[in-house]
């Protein structure tokens, strides 16, 4: 078979995510890997053939009748993003471009921003590459507005699953992205964008050559929609003049009634007075807010066994400060939850044992969380590359934060009759208008339950879903973190049925019934999302 210039066969027969908690058989010659088919400096060649080539996979699969999807890091948990037929990888699709004031909408213009304000890149850039590329190597000085934990995700990823950070006035990943470019079919490309934040002019669409529309439901709805909407080619996003954070980590916060107040009503101020590092000031505005418990070392009023709080203000950037640096010792991968959990892997080794699990966590957390430790740095250096290392496990709840406290009080109890192989982080994220976006609360608390992977810490998933149905307390799971009791009728109670329909509405609008069958997988009919 000859193949168009920019396409190469990839033989693969299976594949595994990053992190080794599951295999996708693959079916034989199906997959494919996209690079730039000309020379790199000849951006907008590239771009148009590279679109063309999106169109001939299309095609390609629908003649085959198999499925497909974009490959980025492989950084999800679950399959939401991957199907049993091809991968496409598309990881070497990096091309980015700053706009022109004549590729920008005149409503857009009139708001005051600029093209300074946006960056237009292909789907395989990854976030680490995109702060580089912003905040140093060609003198953009701007920010991306949020980060994950780790940011070795492609962008395309980032938002097809929902990535969050712990914004609270920045929202998820995806909610800075303002365009995208959707190849939807072997005939068919379009430009999605809100009609209620109109960005590109018809200099810029008519570039592209792709069909327009400016609709709220089919963007909200094609933003976080886990490969299914057809590739993601192009994304649009908003950024910022750069910033710089300030991280503060502080031990041993009692859990108590100020504590309880600052995470349900998010009225930080009542905790100031248990923390080392001062408060919100003029220029100094609170950016990240985070709290991490170890289940195993847990009471309530009790400042031996309190939490472990993480903070960042957000401060106008200057040259004059020290770049953060690597933690020294055996955190060298950095100190987030999921990294402690890898270095207890790390430490147990192959002779894996779940009793030896929890006070290994205990003996850590005070290293990974160290007291009064203070870095500063731009959003790329604060939030670095999370390297992949053993079969750590992570599911992640969204819940309105007024229920935060209480959700804390029910895990821990659960952790007495089912002990966790892991530990709690919550982090607090301004809700987002994605359909489906599981960061649905107007204000938002993602408990996230990261451990070892194994039998035991399913069951203590299925044992914290279970109990946070039987109480009657709403919450919706991360797409791209384990979430294997999702079923048609769980989502469509997380999310009500008129947003599910208006979800897929928006699909077959924008892809027909051929097409939605290359881009359908298995995660979707088990859930309902493919009809």
């Amino acid at each position: 078979m000859t193949l168009p210039d920019g396409i190469l066969a990839l033989p693969l027969t299976d594949w595994q995510n990053g992190h080794q908690n599951f295999t996708v058989s693959l079916t034989k010659d199906a997959s494919f890997n996209l690079r730039l088919p000309f020379d790199f400096s000849q951006q907008e060649k590239n771009y148009h053939a590279t679109t063309k080539n999106f169109q001939w996979l299309i095609q390609h699969a629908i003649d085959n009748n198999v499925r497909l999807r974009a490959l980025g890091n492989g950084w999800s948990f679950s399959d939401v993003a991957v199907c049993n037929g091809g991968l496409v990888d598309t990881r070497e699709l990096r091309t980015f471009f700053s706009m022109g004031n004549s590729f920008l909408s005149r409503q857009y213009l009139a708001t005051g921003k600029t093209a300074q304000d946006l960056v237009f890149t292909q789907c395989g850039m990854s976030i680490l590459q995109m702060n580089k590329e912003l905040e140093e190597e060609n003198g953009w000085m701007r920010c991306l507005r949020a980060s994950g934990a780790s940011n070795g995700q492609t962008i395309a990823g980032a938002t097809a699953t929902g990535t969050h950070g712990a914004g609270i006035k920045a929202g998820a990943v995806h909610d800075a992205i303002v365009g995208l470019h959707l190849v939807t079919g072997p005939n068919r490309h379009v430009w999605l964008e809100r009609a209620s934040h109109p960005v590109a002019s018809p200099a810029f669409t008519d570039w592209l050559g792709a069909e327009v529309f400016r609709d709220d439901d089919l963007f909200n709805a094609a933003v976080v929609s886990f490969g299914s909407f057809g590739f993601i080619h192009g994304v649009l996003l908003e950024t910022e003049p750069i910033f710089l954070l300030e991280k503060y980590n502080s031990a041993n916060i009692p859990f108590n009634d100020k504590l309880k107040q600052a995470i349900n009503e998010w009225k930080f101020e009542a905790l100031n007075e248990f923390l080392p590092f001062p408060p919100e000031s003029p220029g100094r505005s609170l950016y990240h807010f985070e709290i991490i418990v170890n289940p195993h070392h847990f009471a309530v009023n009790d400042t031996d066994k309190g939490v472990f709080l993480r903070a960042m203000y957000k401060t106008a950037y200057r040259t004059t400060y020290d770049k953060p640096t690597l933690p020294a010792g055996k955190f060298q991968y950095g100190d987030e939850l999921l990294g402690l959990i890898q270095t207890v892997l790390d430490n147990v080794g192959r002779k894996l044992t779940q009793k030896l699990i929890p006070p290994l966590v205990t003996k850590l957390f005070p290293l990974a969380f160290a007291s009064n430790e203070q870095a500063t740095g731009t959003i790329g250096e604060i939030f670095t590359n999370t390297k992949f290392r053993g079969k750590a496990a992570s599911a992640a709840i969204a819940i309105d934060t007024a229920n935060a406290s209480r959700a804390i009080e029910e895990i821990v109890a659960i952790n007495k009759n089912t002990p966790f192989a892991g530990a709690l982080a919550l982090r607090f994220v301004k809700g987002t208008q994605a359909t489906l976006g599981f960061t649905k609360f107007e204000k938002t608390c993602v408990l996230e339950m990261d451990g070892v992977e194994s039998a035991t810490s399913r069951k203590f998933f299925s044992s914290v879903w279970d109990r946070f149905e039987a109480i009657g307390l709403p919450y919706t799971l991360h797409w791209g973190k384990i979430n294997f009791n999702l079923t048609e009728a769980r989502i469509r109670q997380m999310y009500g049925d008129a947003a599910v329909n208006k979800w897929l509405t928006a699909r077959h609008k924008l892809l027909d019934d051929v097409t939605q069958k290359v881009f359908t997988n298995a995660f979707m009919e088990r859930t309902g999302l493919s009809s």
